[in-house]
């Protein structure tokens, strides 16, 4: 079965392949033209450990609830924001998620929904290959002690509910500027993190609840 991401992927255009046998001769280039050759760029640094590592110059933190409505019906405009901002933070490498996060996804997505006769917005199998199409194309960024120590920090400063505190914790232990999510209040700065609330429309006005707990 292909998830979401596996057929956008290949629906996607992809870079052309280098060719071979070019017609050039093994021999190495005469010495003044290696001395015109510029110096190769030094590599990207990696914004976080951990396996699946990419790197990107700049990212945002993206929260759980974004990507659940990447799958939820019952709220078209926010499911087509979702779309959006994650086909285009895929493309431009411009985004990351939290281990928290992918967690909080499969939780989020299977459970039972009222609205929809008592079904998941997706089956748990379905469910766990989005998760890995997602850690296979954006980076994840996974907890460790300075994440821990710093979120405990912000539930006294921020007044901010524990799960929440390690979210942005996240981000501001890694550096990113902005967090993407609707469960922060939208533009306020948390330490060096600004909160971006991704569905409120240009000029709107309130957000509107979140249509799931994580």
């Amino acid at each position: 079965m292909a998830s979401a991401w596996s057929r956008r992927a290949s629906a996607s255009p992809r870079r052309s392949a280098r060719k071979s046998g070019c017609g050039c001769s093994g021999r190495p280039p005469p010495a003044s033209a290696r001395a015109r050759r510029k110096p190769r760029s030094p590599p990207r640094r990696a914004i976080a450990a951990g396996p699946g590592r990419s790197y990107t110059p700049v990212a945002s933190l993206v929260d759980t609830n974004v990507l659940v409505y990447r799958f939820d019906p019952r709220d078209p405009a926010k499911q087509r924001r979702a779309t959006a901002l994650l086909e285009q933070g895929v493309a431009a490498q411009s985004i990351v998620v939290a281990h928290q996060s992918l967690l909080e996804f499969v939780a989020a997505v299977t459970r039972p929904q009222r609205a929809l006769g008592g079904e998941p917005l997706l089956p748990l199998p379905q469910a766990l290959l989005e998760a890995e199409d997602l850690m296979a194309q954006i980076n994840v960024l996974y907890p460790s002690r300075d994440v821990l120590v710093t979120a405990m920090r912000g539930t006294a400063a921020y007044g901010l509910a524990w799960f929440d505190a390690q979210i942005w914790a996240v981000a501001e232990v890694h550096g990113l500027g902005e967090l993407l999510s609707e469960d922060f209040q939208h533009g306020r700065h948390y330490g060096r993190v600004r909160a971006v609330n991704p569905f409120i429309e240009p000029g709107g006005v309130h957000e509107l609840p979140a249509l799931y707990e994580a």
